[in-house]
């Protein structure tokens, strides 16, 4: 096992992208030091570690900056080989990547926009969502997990949806998550935040709450 001083992650409470390296951190055993960052304030240190992007999550290992946490994953996957995320299979890994890169493009995206606004925008963007939604929905029926039978790759990179969706449909009064028209999502999520490893890593959720209704307040005072 690394010791924490090789290992640090640099990332903010609320991040859904932080969230997957410490729960890949996590399931690999992987001791590391976490520095909390003010997004809105941003540290010396992490402008030092990520000049080009500016942004967090930033995993440090043994004094080298990696950034993006999709790329942050498969490294953590490549460095430390026990529990591993990533299938054998280069089609089965191409695969997770496309899921990976379609839930962020055209379920983040779309989800995030509805949390932040109302009437007939928001209306569009949950309506966007629910289509990706149903995409993915065909790709986990009948499975445990997206990994199979045991937590993979791209449940950790898809991981947010657990729980960072319920918070934004709190904090945005909408639905997109029916368990009645996505009865697999809503199985996986209950499978996913069972498992001992990510129930005991998610962040507070009082305090994502808060922050996501200021961050919708931003641009929708009322």
């Amino acid at each position: 096992m690394e010791r924490s001083e090789d290992v640090k992650l640099l990332s903010f409470h609320s991040s859904p992208f932080g969230q997957r390296v410490i729960w890949a951190l996590k399931l690999k055993g992987v001791d590391y030091g976490y520095i909390e960052q003010d997004i809105f304030n941003k540290s010396t240190l992490l402008l030092e570690l990520n000049p080009v992007l500016r942004k967090v999550p930033v995993l440090v290992h043994c004094n080298r900056p990696i950034a993006e946490s999709l790329v942050i994953l498969e490294y953590i996957d490549e460095t430390w080989k026990q529990f591993p995320l990533m299938p054998h299979d280069p089609y089965q890994r191409a695969h997770a990547r496309f899921w990976a890169n379609f839930a962020e493009h055209k379920l983040l995206e779309a989800a995030w926009i509805a949390m932040r606004s109302s009437g007939k925008e928001q209306e569009k963007a949950v309506n966007e969502a629910r289509e990706a939604v149903e995409k993915i929905e065909q790709e986990i029926k009948g499975k445990r997990f997206f990994g199979g039978d045991n937590i993979g790759y791209l449940d950790i990179a898809l991981g947010w949806i657990s729980y960072w969706i319920p918070a934004w449909e709190e904090v945005g009064s909408m639905k997109i998550l029916d368990p009645f028209r996505f009865p697999a999502i809503n199985e996986w999520i209950t499978n996913f935040l069972s498992h001992p490893i990510i129930k005991d890593a998610l962040p507070q959720r009082d305090n994502m709450i808060t922050y996501y209704h200021s961050r919708r307040k931003e641009v929708s005072p009322s």
